[in-house]
């Protein structure tokens, strides 16, 4: 794969060249582009490249080739994302093509980031260190996004396909509302979902199976590809993702994609096995005093998590976590699903200096927001969901409200749900508000959603606030949570009429 995609970057590199002076249309460029993992930003003067990372997992190796590629490239900004990769931002078109090299050398491949193609494999951030967990299902996922990798150039299906693991019922991948979501089980085997998404329409999956076994799963994925590829809508883009399946083939969903599967299984020659990573590391327990310290089921270990604001991080921050922990045994980074990073298999004493370097990222819930690249970088955006965030956190911070006071918010710049807005406690998305006839920048809110596994709904839509508005609104919903002396969390549930309340003032 690595030699078939650098053959294949010649002629990423004549067209990157092409449409850098004008020869080629946005939305040819667009159609062309997605595949190799890369779209020209707003303005179409630059470019954004998503490196591939299954689960979100980055080693110390990989971690030290993105820091060289940025100060090779003069990449400055970076973005994490909510499909747990790295996207880098703001790269001239005469060297995105070098860049895309340097990655595939790295182990990057940024082949199927974007497009209609299976893109990275999602896995709970803590897989095979997280106390609560049923087991480690990153090694199943490594397996899978081999896979789908050897799928991209093999089939053409209707739109994107979204394969994901969650280890536990925090399911903060989304397992059970995705196009196809492996659900592990205290028995060690997989419930298996699909069918399911959010953006437009959203729908939560449909559960095709029950007690797979492990060594099974690229069977599993295979049926859902040629079930996507059987009855996906190729002529109408809008509805040519794998919840539609859901109208289209109604309750013989389950029926049909079974039938796919025994097809599959009958054909044979994608067992797998896999052996989760043994951490043999020697554990030092320290007691801390910090929200960002998670304790992993190994003893002494510990994970710390850094929420950079809006997801975005520079090289330099990444240089300072690199030359922390460079020499630290079996230490890495994952990226989460809401943006956050983790840094993994720190022993006490070297969880408190990774503490110390990462000082600087969100300190409370607010804080630690999930927002997508926004409008000012994004050609799909309709509002700047980056800004809009600064704008209310710049609102809230003379308040010094609790940590807990506001929620995690998740914010999309329009109906497509980068910003996973229709899962959080309060969702926003782009929108155009009319104020006396006339329209104006704003912003449609959700409220009160939840990925939990078995409490697993869309938030319910109040209404559109304008842009200008909303810092204002948080502010006050700030206040009126602290005079209630209790979470917002709390607040929420008990006081839902108040909050409904406040929210209809500026609706």
């Amino acid at each position: 794969m690595t030699e078939e995609l650098q053959k294949q970057i010649g002629e990423f590199r004549e067209k990157a060249m092409r449409f850098s002076k004008g020869e080629i249309s946005v939305k040819d460029y667009k159609s062309f582009s997605g595949k190799f993992g890369s779209y020209a930003q707003r303005g179409a003067q630059s470019a954004m490249l998503r490196l591939r990372m299954a689960g979100g997992r980055i080693s110390k190796e990989h971690l030290k080739a993105i820091i060289d590629m940025c100060g090779k490239f003069g990449i400055e900004r970076l973005h994490c994302t909510t499909c747990q990769t790295i996207q880098l931002h703001n790269i001239p078109f005469e060297v995105l093509a070098d860049l895309m090299t340097d990655a595939v050398e790295n182990g990057f491949y940024t082949l199927g980031g974007g497009g209609d193609f299976p893109r990275n494999v999602m896995v709970s951030p803590l897989s095979g260190i997280e106390k609560e967990e049923n087991f480690d299902v990153l090694p199943y996922a490594e397996k899978a996004a081999e896979y789908l990798i050897t799928q991209i150039d093999a089939v053409k299906m209707p739109r994107k396909l979204k394969v994901c693991f969650s280890n536990s019922p925090v399911n903060n991948v989304h397992a059970t509302f995705r196009d196809l979501g492996f659900v592990s089980r205290t028995d060690g085997k997989f419930d298996v979902y699909c069918a399911g998404g959010m953006g437009l329409n959203p729908k939560m999956g449909v559960k095709v199976s029950e007690g797979a076994d492990g060594s099974k799963t690229l069977y599993y994925i295979k049926a859902m590809i040629a079930l996507f590829c059987e009855y996906g809508n190729y002529e109408n883009r809008s509805r040519a993702r794998t919840r539609y399946l859901q109208d289209t083939l109604g309750d013989t969903l389950t029926e049909k994609y079974n039938e796919f599967l025994q097809k599959a299984l009958s054909e044979g020659g994608l067992d797998i096995e896999v052996q989760a990573e043994e951490i043999t590391k020697q554990g030092v327990t320290v007691k801390f005093n910090s929200r960002r310290i998670i304790e992993q089921k190994q003893n002494g270990l510990y994970a710390v998590k850094f929420h950079p604001i809006g997801g975005n991080i520079t090289p330099h921050t990444l240089k300072n976590i690199y030359e922390t922990i460079k020499d630290m045994k079996s230490v890495s980074l994952r990226v989460s699903p809401d943006e956050t990073i983790y840094i993994i298999n720190c022993n006490g004493e070297e969880a408190e200096k990774v503490l110390t370097v990462t000082a600087g990222g969100a300190e409370t819930d607010i804080e630690e927001s999930v927002s997508c690249i926004g409008a000012s970088i994004c050609q799909q955006g309709l509002r700047d969901s980056q800004a809009l965030l600064q704008t209310i956190l710049d609102a809230v911070k003379p308040h010094s409200f609790a940590p807990d006071a506001l929620p995690v918010m998740h914010i999309s710049g329009c109906m497509s749900s980068c910003g996973t807005h229709q899962i959080g406690s309060i969702g926003l998305h782009g929108k155009v508000k009319m104020i006396d006839k006339k329209p104006v920048p704003g912003f449609t809110i959700n409220i009160n959603g939840c990925d939990r596994q078995g409490h697993e709904h869309f938030g319910k839509e109040i209404g559109v606030i304008a842009a200008d508005d909303i810092p204002e609104f948080i502010v006050e919903l700030g206040k009126a949570v602290t005079a209630s002396g209790i979470s917002y969390k709390q607040y929420a549930s008990e006081k839902s009429d108040e909050l409904i309340s406040i929210i209809n003032k500026y609706i």
